[in-house]
């Protein structure tokens, strides 16, 4: 996923990881893992889902990963409950045009 955001972010592609994490502490100790070890060109936005005052109606999330992905208008086009098929990398590219 990083590498497929590195090389479309130019594109119009924009990734966002929604953590799930129930302690802040723990969104916080990931955030600075990923400082660590993720180069700065390839991190994208993180939204810790617990936070005061966050909304989305991406429903209740029962496997890691889970993928929305989101066309130009923001709507939901599908939705990969688990890693990432074959087939789904096929459809996000063709949504890039």
């Amino acid at each position: 996923m990083r590498e497929f955001y590195l090389n479309n972010k130019a594109r119009d592609f924009v990734l966002i990881g929604l953590n799930i994490d129930a302690a802040k502490t723990d969104f916080m100790e990931y955030v600075h893992l990923v400082e660590l070890t993720i180069p700065a060109d390839q991190r994208f936005p993180m939204i810790w889902r617990n936070a005061p005052g966050h909304e989305d109606n991406f429903g209740q999330i029962v496997k890691q990963p889970t993928h929305f992905v989101l066309d130009k208008n923001h709507k939901l086009s599908f939705k990969r409950e688990g890693t990432f098929l074959p087939d789904d990398w096929d459809t996000l590219w063709t949504q890039l045009g």
